[in-house]
């Protein structure tokens, strides 16, 4: 009969289980506990370990039999995601970067971005202050050009039909603009790019505020289900992971997010991605982050095939 230890050992690993395969189980209120699961899911895999280790100590087989539960549900989310990238070299790339309002060097961050070589650059918390900055850094490599208040698409194909995206939601005041839309015609045909800041998520003793975020996610949902092209690229600072369940009026109306975790936040210690590239229409085929720049969070990189 396993000890009680080796009981409580196989509980945790079921619960840990559950959890990984069924996250939606955990309501999102109050604190929307939900979306805080969702955004660091992938952590939850380091218990696995844990576990094991203590099943091994206390020699309990039922413990250890257990937690291949958490370690099953785990390979099954994200284990596709260690594996080598499956598109071919070259191709059409872009880059997405949020370069923090206080960046102290926009220069050096443009430089270090045009040498990606990426066809589409986008970068949210652009200052007036910086702004051209990164308009000379990058004005040889990308002659194509769309700025919206705090956002921006630089391009080496041309950009038409350039527009605003309103997902400013109720309780934010005016003067607060982190949307835009641009036609890209690239040689293998138009693309709608769409370029978004959707406002930051607090943790604190009321649990995790989301409800800003969520109502802006709401918006640009709208707009990327009435965008008319086929073909969708989505650059933005989503401020949670595609697995978080306030994100699904966005990824619902996308596809998958690529084949990689590139994790571009906290840029000292990256815990997670929340600066996405989401397509509709085309696939991401690698997805990596790019070195340190002056920023907060970390630049990342996709190839794309038409």
């Amino acid at each position: 009969m396993p000890s009680a230890g080796g009981r409580l050992l196989a509980v945790l690993s079921v619960l840990v289980a559950l959890l990984l395969g069924f996250p939606s189980l955990v309501p999102d209120t109050p604190g929307h506990l939900g979306s805080l699961l969702e955004t660091f899911l992938p952590w939850l895999g380091l218990a696995v370990p844990v576990f094991a280790g203590l099943a091994l100590l206390r020699r309990s087989r039922t413990a250890l039999l257990a937690v291949l539960l958490p370690a099953a549900a785990w390979l099954g989310l994200f284990g596709g995601l260690l594996l080598p990238c499956r598109g071919p070299a070259g191709g059409f790339t872009a880059v997405q970067h949020n370069v923090s309002d206080d960046n102290p060097d926009p220069a050096g961050t443009a430089r270090a971005l045009a040498g990606a070589r990426a066809d589409l650059v986008a970068l949210e918390e652009l200052t007036p202050a910086a702004l051209p900055a990164f308009e000379a850094a990058l004005a040889d490599e990308y002659p194509h050009r769309a700025a919206q208040g705090t956002v921006g698409l630089w391009s080496k194909h041309p950009l038409s039909d350039v527009r605003p995206v309103d997902i400013r939601p109720d309780g934010i005041g005016e003067g607060w603009d982190r949307g835009l839309r641009a036609t890209a015609r690239t040689p293998q045909g138009e693309v709608a790019v769409y370029v978004a800041h959707l406002p930051s998520v607090r943790l604190g003793p009321s649990g995790f505020r989301s409800g800003l975020r969520d109502d802006s996610a709401v918006l640009l949902g709208r707009a990327l289900a009435a965008e008319p092209l086929e073909r969708v690229i989505l650059l933005g600072d989503l401020n949670s992971t595609v697995d978080d369940r306030g994100l699904a009026p966005v990824t619902a109306r996308l596809d998958g997010a690529g084949p990689d975790f590139a994790f571009t936040w906290p840029a000292a210690l990256p815990l997670a991605r929340i600066d996405q590239i989401l397509t509709r229409s085309l696939t991401v085929t690698d997805l990596r982050t790019l070195p340190e720049t002056g920023s907060d969070h970390l630049p990342v990189a996709a190839r794309i095939r038409f």
